[in-house]
């Protein structure tokens, strides 16, 4: 089951986002916190977050490293309005899955489904489950070229 949680503090937009991810086939879960939802990240049946709205710069960058200490496999796609540059190094160096800015069309979504849909063959790869994404050939070494492929 691909279960995902989205936690944002304005009700319409964490309704708008649930409505779109259900229409995809996702169990979706939505709270106003990932704390009130941690329960969910630790069993692994939330195995995507997705999270939105306003954020306390000290506490969001606190909040990614301990998200992926409960769930290291956890993908974790921030949806903000623009944010400070140094904030967003820090986040992604904590190990989010993707940064992307708050869509403000029907449009715009696009996008987001094909982040969470990467986020889902991503993790379903980590765990052995679906399709191979990589082969498990040996790489070899062209001598000609001195290039390396998996032969």
């Amino acid at each position: 089951m691909n279960g995902i949680l989205i936690a944002n503090k304005d009700q319409t937009s964490r309704d708008q986002m649930a409505e779109v991810f259900r229409q995809d086939g996702y169990q979706v879960e939505v709270a106003d916190s990932v704390v009130n939802s941690l329960q969910g990240i630790l069993d692994k049946s939330i195995q995507v977050v997705v999270l939105g709205g306003v954020f306390n710069e000290s506490q969001v960058a606190k909040f990614v490293p301990l998200l992926k200490k409960c769930n290291r496999n956890l993908s974790i796609i921030l949806i903000s309005d623009e944010m400070p540059l140094d904030l967003l190094r820090s986040i992604r160096k904590e190990g989010i899955f993707y940064h992307a800015l708050k869509p403000v069309e029907d449009e715009s979504w696009d996008e987001i489904r094909q982040v969470v849909s990467c986020a889902f063959e991503n993790y379903h790869a980590q765990q052995g489950v679906g399709r191979k994404l990589f082969s498990r050939k040996a790489p070899v070494q062209d001598t000609a070229s001195g290039l390396t492929s998996l032969g």
